[in-house]
């Protein structure tokens, strides 16, 4: 079955990613979206819809606009089509760490054959999102990465930018724009939304550079979780007092006249 994979490395108890079925495809449109994921290491990972579920790659170092540029795709488990806008912190086990939505859009197939490409190792593929446009290639290659078993096992794919309007030598996309399309929040928006204390025994990373990202996340989401929880406890400002009308002189019924305004 195309999601039992998936389900078997998961413990739905546990973590808070949808458990999902495949999905019936509806109207011509197909779903992309591409997760940004501090885990043991930071890596977004490429979902296109594809017969219900999720096709997904792993890429370490994001996409790149420039169609000189290959950047390693390793091929993954599909996912349920819910996971498509999912966003959260998944607190232990496998894929323990913060997911982020960092693009999402539709994609279109520029071969006739999605399954037949894919069996070849070449699918050329257009998207448009929020921050990913125009048109890709996903290429397989020979080499495998550790794990992998057999015709079973995740192959290792090369994700490269075609050159068109799209195309940019100059600009990187990770960098620019870093943050959620669904929350325009960070990692540390993300994990404040949870409990940043559970990272101090459960950290998926505790060494090198992601490691130490992680710690500047958990103090920055620890800060904001104190800052809002200060936010909840704090009276609201007493509002502004309306300034008195000025009186003159007594009418004639001693009733004060309202002073005409100038």
């Amino acid at each position: 079955m195309p999601l039992d994979e998936y389900k078997r490395k998961r413990d739905f108890t546990k973590t808070p990613e949808p458990s999902g079925d495949v999905r019936t495809p509806s109207g011509d449109q197909l779903f992309f979206c591409v997760q940004k994921h501090l885990a043991s290491h930071l890596h977004y990972d490429l979902r296109l819809e594809h017969n219900g579920v999720l096709l997904s790659w792993a890429v370490p170092k994001g996409p790149s606009l420039d169609p000189a540029t290959k950047r390693l795709a390793m091929q993954t488990e599909d996912h349920p089509f819910d996971y498509g806008e999912f966003e959260g912190v998944i607190p232990e086990g496998y894929g323990a760490g913060i997911v982020m939505l960092w693009d999402k859009g539709t994609w279109t197939p520029e071969v006739p054959d999605i399954d037949a490409a894919l069996r070849k190792g070449d699918l050329k593929f257009t998207l448009d999102g929020y921050k990913l446009k125009g048109s890709w290639v996903l290429v397989r290659t020979s080499g495998r990465y550790p794990g992998a078993r057999g015709d079973s096992g995740q192959r290792s794919w090369l994700l490269i930018k075609h050159r068109d309007d799209w195309s940019s030598g100059e600009l990187d996309i990770a960098t620019f724009a870093p943050r959620s399309v669904k929350t325009d929040g960070d990692f540390a928006d993300i994990l404040a939304e949870d409990n940043p204390a559970v990272w101090q025994t459960n950290r998926p990373a505790t060494g090198g550079s992601t490691g130490a990202m992680l710690s500047s996340i958990i103090e920055d989401a620890a800060r904001l979780k104190a800052e809002r929880a200060q936010e909840a406890v704090e009276p609201p400002p007493a509002p502004a007092r309306r300034p008195r009308a000025r009186t003159t002189a007594a009418a004639g019924d001693g009733t004060p006249r309202r002073a005409k305004k100038r």
